[in-house]
């Protein structure tokens, strides 16, 4: 379901906002703005002193911004999380909400470059302004560090024959278009679901482009240290590597997932996890949003830090 802006609707909507347990007077931040979905239903949720704070590098996203006294703007990817909000007088808030990934919107427009579903130039940056476009890191990657990437961050094993053969076609005609790197896949694609391997690999290519692993790692480090005690943290990913690292960072407070507890059997752990099991969406939300399909939803609280 596409809502009146062009934006699909919010994945997970319910669900977020009911395990982030919105105090009307409470301040809060969603780290990934996107269509405003989430945003808009925290704002309907406090009261008059309340604030939300929302992150987003892509400045197409503020074209859904409600004109609200209670959000504040902020234009910075969310491994910036505590830098800005400090800039803003905030020491300590009352949750945060991630929905990482891509936007429906940024998918489905052409000239972003993050879609083999367009002949488009080949960027896949979120933040336009800034860094090397996919086509230009194309170019440097040799195959041992594609094959790399495929295999982390879109699960193909073996990755080498799928890197190989991009490369090659690289050094002979060059990849500067979406249309390019699907010709470059042709003699990989499987016949069986060639839909689902061209968005595995874009989705690879585009993470390494932005770098959202390393900002998913700042960004849980430093909410332990701007949460309030009690404070949540919601996290929706929509992919296994995302998920893994939520739930390890959400277990031991660190990303090795190794709990250590007391002389009691205590948990040592900055974290109460909340989800046991990662919330999926309903297979009603799934019909009406295709995109909810993958992702996965982890919630925890912060433990007084008295206590450990």
């Amino acid at each position: 379901m596409i809502s009146e802006t062009g934006y699909h609707l919010p994945v997970l909507f319910h669900s977020s906002l009911t395990w982030l347990n919105i105090k009307p007077e409470g301040t809060y931040v969603d780290v990934t703005f996107g269509g405003g979905g989430h945003s808009k239903g925290i704002l309907q949720q406090l009261g008059s002193e309340g604030r939300l704070f929302a992150f987003d590098q892509d400045p197409d996203a503020w074209t859904q911004a409600p004109e609200d006294s209670r959000l504040t703007r902020i234009p910075f990817r969310f491994d910036q999380l505590s830098q800005q909000l400090l800039a803003h007088g905030v020491t300590q808030v009352d949750g945060i909400l991630a929905d990482l990934g891509i936007s429906s919107h940024q998918i489905d427009t052409p000239e972003r470059g993050f879609s083999y579903r367009f002949d488009a130039p080949l960027d896949m940056r979120m933040d336009t302004s800034k860094g090397k476009t996919a086509s230009q890191l194309l170019e440097s990657w040799d195959t041992q560090a594609l094959s790399k990437i495929l295999s982390q961050y879109a699960d193909f094993y073996p990755a080498h024959p799928i890197a190989d053969a991009m490369v090659r076609y690289r050094n002979q005609k060059g990849i500067n278009t979406t249309r390019d790197l699907k010709e470059a896949l042709q003699s990989v694609i499987p016949r069986n679901n060639p839909s689902g391997f061209l968005s595995r690999v874009f989705q690879a290519i585009r993470i390494a482009v932005n770098e959202e692993m390393e900002a998913l790692n700042d960004l849980l480090l430093q909410s332990l240290d701007m949460l309030a005690t009690e404070g949540r943290m919601v996290v929706i990913s929509y992919h296994s590597l995302e998920d893994r690292k939520v739930k390890h960072f959400f277990r031991s407070g660190d990303f090795t997932g190794s709990e250590e507890k007391d002389l009691y059997g205590n948990s040592l752990s900055p974290w109460k996890v909340l989800t046991r099991q990662a919330i999926k969406p309903t297979s009603l939300e799934i019909q009406e949003n295709p995109r909810a399909r993958s992702a996965r939803l982890r919630a925890a609280a912060r433990r007084n830090r008295n206590e450990l």
